[in-house]
This record gives C-alpha cells, sequence and structure tokens, in this order.
C-alpha cells in the first residue's frame, strides 16, 4: 500500500537515486535545475511515496520568480521534478503526489505555480502553456511544455521566469 508523507531532509537521498536512475545524472544540466540552482525544497508542498521503507516517487516545489520587462518581480512556485520509480510506473503515484501537492499549495493560498512537462499529463491538473508563450527561462525550454497552473490575469505576457533570492514564499523549510 502506498503512502504519501511530506517530504523530510532524510529523504533526499534516496530521491536523487530515483531521479537519477528516472532521468539520469544529466538532469542537473537542464533549465529547470538553473531555476532549482541554491534554492531551498518547500517542504510543504513537497511529497513522497513510500511502500512501506521503500521510497518509490517524489514531487518537490521550489521558489522561483517572475521578472516582468519593467522590473517587477512577482513570486512563483516551480513544482518539479516528479518521479516515479519504474517497476511502480503506471499505479497512478504520480497522479496522487500531484494531487497532495496541489491541495497544499490551495490551502497555502500560494503563487501560481509553474512546471516543465508533458502538457497531456499535466493538463488535467490545470496546467497549460497558454500564458507562457513569450516568457524567457535561463536556458533553453519547449514553450509547449512550459505549463502554468493558476491566476494568469495579473501576470505579464512578456517575462522573465528566474530563481529566487531570500525567503521561500509562504511555507517552512523541510525539517
Amino acid at each position: 500500500m502506498i503512502t504519501i508523507l511530506p517530504l523530510a531532509l532524510g529523504h533526499q537521498p534516496v530521491i536523487d537515486s530515483l531521479l537519477d536512475d528516472r532521468f539520469g545524472p544529466a538532469r542537473r544540466n537542464r533549465t529547470a535545475y538553473r531555476l532549482r540552482d541554491r534554492a531551498e525544497v518547500l517542504g510543504d508542498f513537497s511529497f513522497v511515496a513510500m511502500d512501506g521503507d521503500l521510497l518509490v516517487g517524489s514531487l518537490q516545489c521550489w521558489p522561483i520568480r517572475l521578472k516582468s520587462v519593467g522590473g517587477a518581480r512577482q513570486p512563483m512556485i516551480l513544482l518539479g521534478p516528479v518521479a516515479v520509480a519504474a517497476a511502480r510506473e503506471g499505479q497512478g503515484i504520480a497522479s496522487t503526489l500531484m494531487r497532495a501537492s496541489l491541495a497544499a499549495l490551495d490551502a497555502a493560498d500560494s503563487p501560481p505555480v509553474l512546471l516543465i512537462g508533458d502538457a497531456p499529463f499535466y493538463g488535467r491538473f490545470g496546467f497549460s502553456a497558454a500564458a507562457t508563450r513569450h516568457w524567457e527561462l535561463p536556458g533553453p525550454v519547449d514553450h509547449d511544455r512550459l505549463l502554468l497552473r493558476g491566476p494568469t490575469t495579473v501576470l505579464p505576457r512578456i517575462a522573465w521566469v528566474e530563481a529566487a533570492s531570500g525567503n521561500p514564499p509562504r511555507t517552512a523549510k523541510v525539517a
């Protein structure tokens, strides 16, 4: 039976192994990692899937910002990576992790949530690329995979997504 738990500091080495297995060690060269670089994971919104003592999935969230052409900065949350052990794919673990994280984000009235991922999968959770077409990131990105969830009426049409500095928005650090 799968249990969803809040992310704890002790989970990180196993998560790193899972991410290496699923995405390869070169994953750290991806654009999303440039946004997460030196950031502290948002523990209130990050979860692991456990089968007994075995970690079989993880989802992490990170603080980022959106910078408008005029220089105004707005907090956002970067969701990801979401990973499930290869032997456990197709069992709904990623969807369960998504529901847990999004429920926590919604309960906290979080800023908009951004991710880089598959629109067919994440679209069913309210993510869309419609508002992000003209956003730039600190590296290459397929804009069809730059997906946003949350109110878009207050977001700039043209903007720069950047790593956040300072304290993460509305959350505690992982214990």
